[in-house]
């Protein structure tokens, strides 16, 4: 039972260091502040082709990735979540995220739901996932679950 609770603070260290990390990395990419706006955020939004996003998501704690930003097979997974399948891996996609880790925010069983991302080159389902939740918010891990990221669909 000691080792199952020093995993947990492991867990929990992690990811409070990916946030810091994920945090110092957004606010190195957005440059020098504007006079013209707080925090230069306007700056940031304008600089390249794809906005960069800021901070953490305020629902979850997690750092954001844009969608844009997942691996093709990943973009294809939530094309795949947005039509309701076929899936890959029937008897595994579409099924209850316990959220074990509780690296994702508590919520009620049932309310996540898993979706695997094919790995290519891979004998097994890899380590890829989409979490998804009730209120369709969704997640990215690769790692299998031990860090996640908000995805911000749509960019």
């Amino acid at each position: 039972m000691k080792t199952l609770g020093s995993r947990q603070v492991l867990l929990g260290v992690l990811a409070v260091a990916l946030v810091v990390l994920a945090w110092i990395v957004v606010r190195g990419a957005q440059g020098p502040t504007s006079p013209s706006t707080p925090g230069g955020q306007g700056a940031a939004a304008t600089a390249g082709p794809t906005p960069r996003p800021s901070g953490t998501d305020p629902d979850s704690g997690l750092p954001w990735v844009n969608e844009s930003a997942l691996p093709r097979q990943a973009q294809d997974t939530l094309a795949l979540i947005r039509a309701g399948g076929p899936f890959p891996y029937p008897r595994s996609d579409n099924q209850t995220f316990t959220n074990r880790e509780g690296l994702l925010p508590a919520k009620a069983r049932g309310y996540y739901r898993e979706f695997t991302v094919v790995t290519p080159g891979s004998a097994d389902r890899g380590a890829r996932r989409i979490i998804t939740g009730s209120r369709g918010e969704t997640y990215w891990t690769d790692d299998h679950y031990a860090s996640f990221s908000r995805i911000r669909e749509g960019t």
